[in-house]
């Protein structure tokens, strides 16, 4: 997303912010609307671009909205008409930014009800999943299966053990693969949920579980390297053999005895 589109979007969410959180539990019914929006969008390039078109006038796009999406809820009905009164550099663009609206409302009912945190816990869970079963990522993947063939094999592998808003996000992540891989999308989902609760996400890979006074250390040196609360999400891989693999964002530490072995492995065949 470029430039044009990243600041229509951030604004369109700033915007929506505070409406999703007073939403509190009914975030769940707007996000499944604004989703509502996002397949007709998806389903009709000729609405996209009328939406997104820069030369057609602000209040006719709004005027447009609510004539095709009446029946839904009128917070849903305001926060599109915002995001078609922007500038988008592709049309592409508002659905991708109508879609994130909707997973900002379910992350918002997340924290309404005091379980965001437990909902990243899970999503980190469900990635961790999807990294150590290749064949499961790559069913789920194919856009060459029905979409509810793939929420059929979601479904029978959650088996109803994860929250409703932790079970919506697969969901949508599943359905709607956007030019990215899934794991890469279930990744960010992680990330936005953290960011959401104030904390920077550390995702920490380790030879064997950390202990509780580890994990503070760990903590510590990070919050103080990087000034802000760090949430970390640890797995466990015995590959590894040794040590921990730390990534804040892009940055990423490895330590593992498994990555000093390639090194040197490098090293001799270079």
């Amino acid at each position: 997303m470029r430039g044009t589109s990243q600041s229509s979007r951030a604004a369109v969410l700033r915007e929506f912010e505070p409406v999703a959180i007073a939403a509190g539990a009914e975030g769940m019914t707007l996000a499944s609307q604004l989703f509502v929006v996002v397949d007709a969008l998806d389903g009709s390039g000729s609405l996209r671009r009328a939406l997104s078109d820069p030369a057609r006038d602000g209040s006719a796009k709004s005027a447009l909205v609510s004539q095709l999406f009446s029946s839904l809820d009128s917070r849903v009905i305001d926060v599109v008409s915002a995001f078609a009164g922007r500038r988008w550099s592709e049309d592409e663009d508002i659905v991708v930014s109508i879609e994130d609206a909707g997973v900002n409302a379910l992350l918002a009912s997340a924290q309404a009800d005091g379980s965001l945190e437990a909902v990243e816990d899970e999503l980190f869970h469900v990635q961790r999943l999807l990294e150590g079963e290749r064949d499961l990522l790559v069913a789920l993947s194919n856009r060459s299966v029905s979409r509810e063939v793939r929420l059929e094999l979601l479904e029978g592998i959650l088996k109803g053990r994860l929250s409703a808003v932790t079970t919506a996000l697969l969901n949508r992540a599943v359905s709607k693969v956007r030019g990215q891989r899934l794991i890469t999308t279930v990744k960010q989902l992680v990330e936005t949920a953290a960011e959401r609760r104030g904390r920077l996400l550390a995702s920490v890979v380790s030879a064997v579980e950390l202990s509780a006074s580890q994990r503070q250390r760990l903590s510590a040196i990070l919050e103080r390297a990087y000034g802000r609360q760090v949430q970390l999400n640890v797995a466990v891989d015995p590959a590894v053999l040794g040590g921990i693999k730390v990534q804040v964002g892009t940055e990423v530490v490895d330590g593992t005895v498994f990555a000093r072995l390639d090194e040197a492995r490098r090293r001799l065949v270079s």
